[in-house]
């Protein structure tokens, strides 16, 4: 059962095929997934993240967004993100925090048009 449920998680955040590969030998994107697979080990109903796709390249942070996504169908998940990308693509509800309060705390259409948003990170003005 155990091996069985192993194989299923590395199959979910795409790493079936290096299951026998050391960890050391994963590309970074791919370590971070692994991450990802431990935690959902634990069968959570709550997911906490810093910052997945810091340090990733496009394309794994694009493969990131879609195993993320997947892998959080059915589960809570509260992201720590500063690629905006990737907090559009995830969230629901984004909550905006600038010099530790909240600026605003709302559905991403909202945020993305909310002026005071835009004038502190987003450069529009």
């Amino acid at each position: 059962d155990i091996n069985q449920k192993t194989e299923d998680i590395l199959e979910r955040v795409g790493l079936i095929d290096v299951m026998n590969e050391p960890v050391s030998a994963l590309s970074y994107g791919r370590q971070r997934a692994l991450e990802i697979g431990i935690t959902l080990s634990t069968e959570p109903e709550l997911i906490l993240l810093d910052e997945p796709t810091a340090g990733m390249t496009r394309e794994e942070t694009d493969k990131a967004i879609r195993m993320i996504d997947e892998v959080t169908t059915g589960r809570t998940l509260v992201i720590i993100e500063h690629d905006m990308n990737v907090v559009f693509s995830l969230a629901d509800t984004i909550s905006v925090l600038h010099y530790g309060t909240i600026l605003a705390s709302d559905r991403p259409d909202e945020i993305r048009n909310d002026q005071r948003v835009k004038d502190a990170y987003l450069g529009e003005g």
